[in-house]
């Protein structure tokens, strides 16, 4: 197999693999708080405790992931479009 077809397969696979993540598994961790919801403080003596919420994901640990949210936008778009067709050519 040429180098270009394998690069071609590699790209493929991860594309449909990540395809597939997003179709199955819509929101991911957070990258800043890593899915706790807030952030984690030290006090003066070095114990962890709990800071404040997240605001990146409203304290929920979850961020709709990047395919997902571009497959949303693509359908929302489609959808209004179909709206503004002509009667005749439904």
């Amino acid at each position: 197999m040429t180098p270009l077809l394998l690069a071609i397969a590699c790209l493929l696979a991860v594309t449909l693999g990540y395809a597939g993540l997003c179709a199955v598994s819509p929101f991911g961790n957070c990258r800043k708080c890593s899915g706790w919801g807030f952030e984690m403080k030290t006090d003066r003596k070095g114990r962890l405790k709990r800071g404040k919420d997240c605001r990146r994901c409203h304290a929920t640990g979850k961020r709709i992931r990047v395919g997902r949210w571009l497959y949303n936008r693509w359908a929302r778009i489609y959808r209004a479009g179909a709206d503004t067709r002509p009667e005749a050519t439904r």
